[in-house]
């Protein structure tokens, strides 16, 4: 699930045109060169951090850009390319998201405008001050032009169980044994649900960026038409934060305390923990970055499990669907 820049810190810079491939991946090199962007460049970032892609900043003199180089094998995470690129285009319209550059099919290159501003971390979603205008922000995206597509976590995680299960992938202890509380959630958010809006569906910290007037929400991967729940419930989720910071987050989002809106939104952060610790199976057994996706999706997968067994699971439950 983890995607994008992942806070786009920057790496060293590779000064001039004819330099500039020093250090990059051969193929990453190739790739960069079938973009547009590429013919003005004057420098090349790696930029660090990325878990799902490969993600450079291209300094031009007309305005730095952000390309982001995925691979095929994305597509077993449920990433739609195509959809991300008018989604983000769409996203941007709403005046969320920066501008899209171009997008170059062949070359798994989608290339956005640099953001200048600082990316968020945990204690930044975790501090009270901020949540109105996080909760700004994704009403503007919410509001904004329809997406291309439906994301749905029931859908994806029974998607990513199908294939960890097939593939003979990791699954951790009990993980089936929660089958029927996933039912249970789906039943009860049946019962009434939300609106379906654009969302973002994977803003972790790193995928906020705070621009001073204005916070800017990057990175479209897993982009669709969702709940506005689910998103708050999966910002809340990824900043591993205290239960009363979704409460604030809520009530600034909706302009009042709602206990129902509430629980619903705990119910969606648990189906995210829940959906993304099968993504983070699958990037344990296929992804040639360097980086423990185990022990990730583990931290998720051990807060879901303490919700699904806590007392209060029924009690959100009876709220979000009565």
């Amino acid at each position: 699930m983890a995607n994008g820049a992942r806070g786009r810190v920057p790496g060293p810079t590779l000064p001039g045109v004819e330099a500039w491939a020093t250090g990059v991946p051969a193929d990453d090199a190739r790739r960069l060169r079938l973009t547009r962007s590429m013919a003005t460049a004057t420098g090349v970032e790696p930029l660090l951090g990325g878990i799902t892609n490969r993600n450079y900043r291209l300094r031009r003199p007309e305005g730095d850009v952000v390309v982001r180089l995925s691979d095929p094998g994305s597509s077993i995470l449920a990433i739609d390319r195509d959809n991300e690129f008018a989604n983000s285009s769409s996203a941007a319209r709403a005046g969320a998201a920066p501008p899209v550059v171009e997008y170059v099919p062949q070359a798994g290159a989608l290339v956005v405008e640099w953001v200048h501003g600082r990316t968020y971390d945990e204690s930044d979603v975790r501090a009270s001050a901020n949540l109105p205008r996080i909760a700004a922000a994704c009403r503007t995206l919410h509001a904004g032009p329809a997406f291309a597509n439906r994301f749905d976590m029931f859908d994806i995680q029974a998607g990513y169980l199908e294939h960890v299960e097939h593939a003979g992938y990791r699954l951790p202890p009990r993980y089936r044994d929660f089958d029927a509380h996933v039912g249970r959630i789906r039943a009860a958010l049946a019962a009434r649900p939300e609106p379906l809006v654009p969302c973002n569906n994977d803003l972790l910290a790193a995928n906020i960026i705070d621009a001073g007037e204005r916070l800017w929400l990057i990175d479209y991967e897993y982009s669709g038409a969702n709940e506005a729940s689910f998103e708050l419930g999966n910002i809340w989720s990824e900043a591993t934060a205290a239960d009363d910071v979704l409460d604030e987050l809520v009530a600034a989002y909706w302009d009042g305390e709602d206990p129902a809106k509430v629980a619903r939104a705990r119910l969606w952060a648990l189906m995210s923990k829940y959906g993304w610790t099968l993504w983070a199976s699958i990037q344990d057994a296929v992804s040639p970055i360097e980086f423990d996706y185990w022990s990730w999706g583990m931290e998720k997968y051990e807060r879901a499990v303490e919700k699904f067994d806590g007392p209060l699971f029924g009690g959100w439950l009876d709220l979000a669907g009565g």
